[in-house]
Order: structure tokens, then C-alpha cells, then sequence
């Protein structure tokens, strides 16, 4: 079978979408996924996504981690799944949704600039060493001066196997704060099982953790991850987090068939 696909990123973050309208796609096949996000045999993603028809929204997003399986919410893969769709011609500037984790609402203007409104955020773990909060998908994260030495593979990988999150496994995420609305931000993503260049609802996680635990006291924040800034906005209401928007570029990159 001959297969359309095109190649999207954000801040660095990479999918292979595809127009799944006319159900063409077996997405029982694991196997085709793994391969088509291959770095060295397939196209290379950090991600595949479908788009498909909804009955009563513009679409729907069907998202699978390069490992092969269907997985969470994927932020970035959010934001270029609308700037897909606006490609497609399915919107123009406004988008509602549905991803896994419900509803999402977006918005894409002339440059390529995508807000995407994420899920409420009604509860924040605080530890002694990190905070532990779902933002669509589970994410871990910790305060760390050094980490543009990690070895972020590995410690995260002990972390995302680790207690309490065992074969479920988090997203891990190290944080360096460099002012009081800018953070360095650098994530191991299960599902990847790697250090990616960006992460949507990673850096989503980070912006209300950093605000839970008083390390900012903002609400717009600005994150500085290994492939661009991308900026989380919110409102914080009886302890919980609403309104909560990730902010950032979408860009086309190439079509092709395989």
C-alpha cells in the first residue's frame, strides 16, 4: 500500500501525520508505526498522528509514541495536528478537538503560532524532591542547577522505571530556573524512552509545578527547551489550574510517500 504522510515539529519535537479521514491506516499495526518512526529505517518522528473525522468537532487526533503504541496526550503533536488540519483546509484560524484526554480547543495565527488550551489541572503533588502532576499526560519534575551535564537518558530512565511509577512509568522532566518567568527545561519521554528536544505537556507540568511550589509567582512563563522556547499561560484558582494554554510554533517540514 502506498501511504501519504507529512512531517510536522514543534520547538523540535517531531510527528508523521496522517490524513486517516478515509480510515486507509490499519492502526492495529503496531509494527508500522515503530518503523515509520524509525530514525534510521523509516521517516523519524517522535511521534505518529492521525487525523480523523469527528461527528461534532473538526477532528479528532489519534496519537502513538515512536515505540509503536497508541499513548496519552501529546501537547506539541496537538499544536501540529491543527496546523495540519488548517493545511488540509478542515479550519482556518479557530479548532476544537478530540484528543485522548478530551476536548481541546486551539488557535493558529498567520506566522504558525499555535495556542492549544490543555486540560485543568486540579491536583499537584509536592514531594521533597519533585512535584508529580498529570497535565494529560504524567509528568515528574525536579529542580536540578547542572543540567546541561545530564546524562538525561539514563537518570531519567531510573526515574521513569522507578518507584512509584514502575512499568506505568512518568515523563521525566529537569528544571533550571534562570529567572522568575523563564525556565530550562530538559525531558525524557516514556513511550520515546529518550531525551526528546521539546515536550508540550511536559513543559505545561513544569510551568504549574514551578508556580505550585513558589518558585514563580507569574502565570505566563516562558520555557527554554533543547529546541526553542515555548510559553505556558494559566490561571490559578482554589489550588487548581485553569485556562491553561501552551504556546508555540508549528512548521511544516516535508511530504512524502513510503
Amino acid at each position: 500500500m502506498r501511504l501519504t504522510f507529512y512531517k510536522y515539529q514543534g520547538t523540535g519535537n517531531d510527528f508523521v501525520m496522517i490524513d486517516n479521514r478515509q480510515h486507509h491506516f490499519n492502526k492495529k499495526d503496531t509494527k508500522l508505526v515503530k518503523e515509520l518512526c524509525d530514525r534510521r529505517f523509516g521517516i523519524g518522528a517522535d511521534g505518529l498522528i492521525l487525523l480523523e473525522n469527528h461527528k461534532t468537532l473538526d477532528f479528532k487526533m489519534v496519537y502513538y509514541n515512536s515505540d509503536g503504541n497508541e499513548s496519552s496526550m501529546c501537547g506539541n503533536g496537538g499544536r501540529c495536528l491543527v496546523a495540519f488540519a488548517k493545511h488540509l483546509g478542515i479550519i482556518d484560524r479557530l479548532a476544537q478537538f478530540e484528543a485522548v484526554d478530551g476536548l481541546h480547543q486551539a488557535e493558529i495565527d498567520e506566522n504558525g503560532v499555535v495556542k492549544l488550551q490543555m486540560q485543568n489541572v486540579s491536583h499537584v503533588e509536592k514531594h521533597s524532591t519533585h512535584v508529580f502532576l498529570n497535565t494529560g499526560s504524567p509528568h515528574h519534575v525536579q529542580l536540578e542547577d547542572n543540567i546541561e551535564n545530564f546524562d538525561i537518558k539514563s537518570l531519567g530512565a531510573n526515574i521513569r522505571y522507578g518507584e512509584p511509577y514502575n512499568q506505568a512509568g512518568s515523563n521525566v522532566n529537569f528544571v533550571k530556573k534562570l529567572s522568575e518567568s523563564t525556565f530550562r527545561v530538559r525531558t525524557y519521554e516514556r513511550g520515546v524512552e529518550n531525551e526528546t528536544l521539546s515536550c508540550g505537556t511536559g513543559v505545561t507540568a513544569v510551568a504549574i509545578a514551578m508556580n505550585a511550589i513558589g518558585q514563580t509567582h507569574g502565570n505566563y512563563i516562558t520555557l527554554e527547551t533543547e529546541g526553542g522556547p515555548l510559553q505556558v499561560s494559566f490561571d490559578k484558582q482554589n489550588g487548581g489550574y485553569k485556562n491553561v494554554w501552551l504556546i508555540g510554533p508549528a512548521t511544516f517540514v516535508f511530504k512524502g510517500t513510503v
